[in-house]
């Protein structure tokens, strides 16, 4: 009762101008998702490399798969050999599509391409000024991946996936 009387106390205007942007958020068209292309780099020893968003980006401190946007007119794994190249100061030689994501965080969507490398020249370095770790598969869980990733973590987890 106690609801509905709160709703009869609003000015009459207050509550239609929110119908009426609730209304219109439904029938506007959604951004479209930023395509963003990521890595599964492994080492000898089978973990996987993870790298920390640098200061003065979104969500800045927490763990993701090492990659990057894709610019306009450049196909997925261009945009992945770049973003390895520019990031981690490694040439790609060799990698195949492993997964596809979505996810809407409050400011904006994604669509993440997971790339298994299979092959690589160098040796990753942090050139974007963000730290690099290396961890088993099955303690990915246990870090601070970025939401968008989790579904990556779960299925690198999976001894049947990797």
């Amino acid at each position: 009762m106690r609801l509905r009387q709160e709703v009869q106390a609003l000015p009459r205007r207050a509550h239609e101008r929110r119908v009426a942007a609730a209304r219109l958020a439904d029938i506007l068209p959604r951004p479209k998702p930023i395509l963003v292309v990521a890595a599964v780099l492994r080492d000898g020893e089978g973990r996987v490399l993870i790298a920390q968003r640098p200061a003065g980006r979104h969500l800045a401190g927490r763990w993701e798969f090492p990659g990057g946007k894709v610019g306009a007119g450049e196909g997925e794994h261009e945009a992945l050999a770049r973003e390895l190249r520019e990031e981690l100061g490694i040439e790609l030689l060799g990698a195949t599509p492993f997964m596809r994501t979505r996810h809407a965080y409050d400011d904006r969507s994604v669509e993440l391409s997971l790339w298994r490398v299979e092959r690589f020249n160098g040796t990753p370095q942090p050139l974007d000024g963000q730290q690099l770790k290396w961890v088993a598969p099955a303690l990915l869980p246990d870090e601070d991946l970025l939401e968008a990733d989790r579904p990556f973590v779960a299925a690198l987890a999976n001894p049947a996936l990797r």
